[in-house]
């Protein structure tokens, strides 16, 4: 099966029987990202973590009131 990535818009072959493949097929809004692109995203998101200024913004739970 053929993807291209969607930050790079590289064109790879990932096997047809895989577990990725199988949910890009069944689920078209999940998107295939290169492992190049993956990993720059992962380096710049551990950086952002580690230089403090990184929040995560967790969704409020019912129990709590505004």
């Amino acid at each position: 099966m053929k993807v291209k990535c969607v930050l790079c818009d590289k064109i790879e072959t990932i096997e047809d029987e895989s577990h990725l493949a199988k949910r890009l097929r069944n689920r078209p809004i999940h998107t295939y990202m290169c492992h190049q692109c993956d990993k720059r995203i992962e380096e710049k998101t551990k950086a952002r973590i580690a230089s403090g200024k990184f929040r995560l913004n967790k969704p409020r739970s019912q129990d709590e009131e505004w």
